[in-house]
């Protein structure tokens, strides 16, 4: 799969994810569709570029904590992502941690799915 069409795959299945998330969470609240697609893509590209150089910075801290620091990154890019995201509100540290676990079972399963329709070439 060319990086081009994964990128647009990762960030379908962030817009999925962040729908669930809606869905899922009474205090979570994404007013429109532009929010939505925001949101998304900034959830895309904080992973993919500021995830890696944090979890880099803070490895000490991870390894230190068992992993836990690296789970608060992405809580950090999904709170980045509503941040930007205009429309678009978690209240609550217990939202952020349970959205947090969504957003990635939501991306592990469709994924995994994806692996077994397409195939990895």
């Amino acid at each position: 799969m060319s990086l081009g069409v994964r990128l647009a795959v990762v960030y379908g299945i962030n817009v999925l994810a962040l729908i669930v998330v809606d869905w899922i969470f009474d205090s979570v609240a994404i007013e429109r569709w532009g929010s939505l697609l925001l949101g998304a893509l900034i959830l895309t590209i904080g992973n993919i570029v500021l995830k890696p150089i944090l979890a880099i910075l803070t490895l000490p801290l991870i390894i230190v904590t068992f992993g836990l620091a690296y789970f608060g990154i992405n809580v950090l890019m999904l709170a980045l992502a509503e941040w930007i995201s205009p429309n678009f509100v978690i209240n609550g540290f217990w939202t952020y941690v349970g959205a947090t676990i969504v957003v990635w079972l939501v991306n592990v399963v469709v994924s995994r799915v994806l692996d077994r329709v397409v195939g990895d070439d």
